[in-house]
């Protein structure tokens, strides 16, 4: 197990690496998620003016 955990010697270039892969993927998923939010809370506020918008010139 240690000689797997050292990595033939290169294990101070493959953990960070792994470290940093591990990172920027929690941080893809975080973005994709807020963004996804923002979207959908954006077309819902749309949706919402265009229903209330349609009502009030409903009799022309």
């Amino acid at each position: 197990m240690e000689e797997f955990l050292h990595m033939g010697g290169y294990a101070r270039y493959v953990w960070p690496s792994y470290g940093l892969a591990l990172l920027v993927l929690g941080w893809n998923i975080w973005s994709a998620l807020r963004l996804g939010r923002a979207a959908r809370a954006g077309a819902e506020r749309r949706l919402a003016a265009g229903a209330t918008e349609g009502r009030d010139h409903g009799d022309r």
